[in-house]
């Protein structure tokens, strides 16, 4: 009896941890929307007035009429597409050799990786902006996506690694045994098998592109090449008759994609994150 008390109460504190964590995300996020649906007079009443008196879509529309606004959406969506896509083309062998080779330094290196995701990228910054600078990359998409696959490739590498792990060695040697040699194995059995981890790390490294705000604000300048992170930040200075409530519309309309992105495949994503957990 006394188990079932125990488990009851395990459970409420779960569910009660979880809403303070919803309402703590949500919060903003409600508040911004409370913004976006406000006219120019009801946004200086403050957060007094949580629920406007006359909700308007208008800002919405202001914001996806201006000519700049979807080359914003545009360039975010370009830039963490193909990220994504550089991260796995490095990633997959990575960690497919982690898994199934033993080398040398083998520890070392995943431990290394690890760190090296731990770094924050406002430490590289500065020699960073010098070193895209010296090569005449400043204003490209090419150097912000090389920036976005070195700092995507640590973590995909871990989560591949262990979608891997999960595949027999067995089917690996079978494959062997029939002529396939070791490329032929990672691309017949390996990427087929590993599809759902491969599609998890895409999509997660797709929504970290998105979110992605510090390496274009550095890097580029031009605002046609600027993704939908930088160029809400600019947005105000480039309308004149722009105020907080069409930046919260902004804001809303560029964190709506990720938001439905997660929601929708929540199940997938943690499945990559959490494969290989129980192998054993």
């Amino acid at each position: 009896m006394s188990g079932r008390t125990g488990t009851r109460l395990g459970d409420a504190f779960s569910y009660l941890f979880m809403l303070v964590m919803f309402v703590f995300f949500a919060g903003p996020l409600t508040y911004l929307l409370s913004m976006a649906l406000r006219d120019k007079r009801e946004v200086y009443r403050g957060a007094a007035r949580y629920i406007p008196d006359n909700p308007t879509i208008q800002n919405f529309i202001t914001v996806l009429n201006n000519s700049y606004f979807p080359i914003y959406l545009w360039n975010g969506l370009k830039l963490a597409a193909l990220s994504g896509l550089g991260v796995l083309i490095v990633a997959l062998p990575a960690a497919y050799a982690f898994s199934r080779f033993q080398f040398r330094g083998k520890g070392l290196s995943m431990m290394g990786l690890l760190l090296f995701q731990m770094i924050s990228p406002l430490v590289i910054m500065v020699p960073l902006y010098r070193y895209m600078n010296r090569l005449g990359l400043l204003d490209t998409h090419f150097a912000v996506v090389m920036v976005y696959i070195a700092l995507g490739v640590p973590l995909a590498t871990w989560l591949l690694k262990s979608t891997v792990d999960g595949i027999p060695r067995s089917l690996d040697e079978a494959a062997m045994i029939d002529g396939c040699n070791r490329f032929s194995v990672f691309w017949r059995i390996i990427l087929p098998l590993s599809a759902p981890g491969i599609a998890s790390v895409f999509i997660i490294t797709v929504i970290a592109g998105w979110s992605q705000f510090l390496v274009p604000f550095l890097l580029l300048t031009k605002n046609d090449l600027m993704p939908i992170g930088v160029g809400i930040f600019n947005f105000r200075g480039m309308q004149t008759d722009s105020s907080i409530q069409l930046l919260a519309a902004a804001c809303l309309i560029s964190v709506v994609p990720a938001i439905v992105a997660f929601l929708s495949l929540q199940r997938l994503i943690l499945g990559a994150m959490t494969s290989g957990a129980v192998k054993g």
